[in-house]
């Protein structure tokens, strides 16, 4: 077997590139990109490595003859022992999660809406205090029935009762059209840049319809709060070439602001009927973000007085008006305001500007720490630099266990006094029982 010398150098050189990737894939099985792979990971590595480790020691004087048979049988016996080290390190932060508790832990969990795919994942950290709130996606209702969900997050926030604590806040994405993501369970709506092209009556009385329609059904599964509507503009810039996830091109209402406005309005108004709170999304506007920040850093450098005059007027006219909707703020960076963070945890833009100078004083939650504009720099830092900046939710969706990582390295940061105390009491005044339903 292998006897050609070339044959031989190419299959060493596989079986050694293999090993390199399985012991990479081990090191790295906890951050979010391998997220779908966790499930089947470890068996994948430690079959291929007690396969290829019997199969070196099979070949006999090959396998110990030489430095090249030694060095293979070193390399595959790596790949167990970075994962073993990565579920190491893995159960030390779920640990230090356990551990967590104290006035302190559960001020600092009331900021935290955590994704989730089984239900014990969080119901301790929600009986606990140790989170705000759970969002919840497609994988938590594939294959069940909305009723089976129901029954979940009321047995979430009957934990939450039984402990005394207020309701948990519970997040979804169902926009509509291409975001959609509890149905077909609930009703599958068009988007709403599907009605901005009817005329003014109608388009109102049909955004404030839709809202109506997913504000019911959330409400009757136990969803307190919707991640709609989408408010960036589609600009020229939303058409990029490479946008494999925001693809706001598709989520945008319009380009035209005053239609944006007026469908996002009477949406949040038919919300707000059902007694589900809106959140208005993704300032300060994807659109004219050339990159797509769930991968890349992205950058929006257009001066003030454009932004104000377009992109922002949907954001700043909603937010003034009585919607009762929150704000998700998103990792572009605005560079006329600060090029160094993005909008997300950035003091100069939400305290400074959208604080201070709109005077918007409800509810501001991040999109998702695990996109990659933010978690390259590290989720910790991140979630203490939106906490300081005077964000008052942060959204970890995509990968709920990234909360291991982040929670208790901002405890640590809390109790060394590296978060703004008046920052938290502030957001805490904000948010106050911000799990009952809205309206109620």
């Amino acid at each position: 077997m292998f006897r050609h010398p070339i044959v031989k150098r190419l299959a060493v050189a596989a079986s050694a590139a293999l090993a390199a990737g399985l012991v990479a894939l081990g090191l790295d099985l906890y951050e979010p990109i391998l997220t779908a792979v966790r499930p089947w990971a470890h068996s994948v590595v430690f079959a291929a490595s007690a396969a290829m480790l019997a199969f070196l020691l099979w070949r006999g004087r090959g396998a110990r003859r030489g430095i090249t048979g030694r060095a293979l049988l070193v390399l595959w016996c790596l790949p167990p022992l970075a994962m073993v080290a990565a579920d190491l390190i893995d159960r030390g932060d779920r640990d230090a999660v356990a551990r967590a508790e104290g006035p302190q832990a559960r001020e600092l969990g009331r900021h935290f809406i955590v994704g989730y795919t089984r239900r014990d994942e969080v119901a301790p950290l929600a009986a606990r205090g140790l989170i705000a709130g759970v969002y919840i996606t497609h994988h938590n209702i594939a294959g069940r029935t909305a009723a089976d969900l129901k029954s979940e997050i009321a047995d979430l926030q009957a934990l939450r009762r039984a402990a005394g604590l207020p309701p948990l806040i519970v997040a979804a994405d169902q926009e509509g059209g291409i975001v959609s993501h509890l149905s077909p369970q609930l009703t599958a709506l068009p988007a709403l840049a599907t009605l901005a092209d009817l005329a003014p009556d109608a388009r109102a009385s049909r955004a404030r319809e839709f809202g109506e329609i997913q504000g019911r059904e959330l409400h009757d599964l136990g969803v307190t709060m919707n991640f709609a509507p989408v408010v960036d503009l589609r600009t020229a810039a939303a058409r990029r070439h490479v946008d494999l996830n925001s693809l706001i091109s598709q989520r945008a209402i319009s380009g035209d602001p005053a239609i944006v406005t007026e469908i996002a309005g009477n949406y949040i108004r038919g919300l707000n009927a059902q007694q589900v709170a809106g959140t208005i999304k993704h300032f300060p506007g994807l659109g004219r973000a050339a990159a797509d920040t769930h991968l890349f850093s992205a950058r929006i450098d257009a001066p003030l007085a454009e932004l104000e005059d377009t992109d922002w007027k949907p954001f700043r006219a909603l937010l003034g008006a009585t919607t009762g909707a929150g704000l998700m703020v998103g990792h572009a960076t605005v560079t006329a305001l600060d090029p160094e963070r993005p909008a997300s945890l950035s003091k100069r833009v939400i305290t400074d500007m959208i604080r201070g100078a709109w005077g918007y004083d409800g509810v501001i939650v991040t999109d998702d720490l695990v996109m990659g504009a933010v978690y390259r720099t590290g989720i910790c830092d991140a979630a203490i630099a939106a906490l300081n900046a005077g964000v008052d939710l942060l959204l970890i969706a995509y990968d709920g266990a990234q909360y291991d990582r982040a929670f208790p390295c901002a405890l640590a940061a809390l109790g060394r006094g590296e978060i703004d105390a008046a920052m938290l009491r502030a957001s805490a005044a904000r948010l106050g029982d911000r799990g009952a339903a809205a309206g109620d």
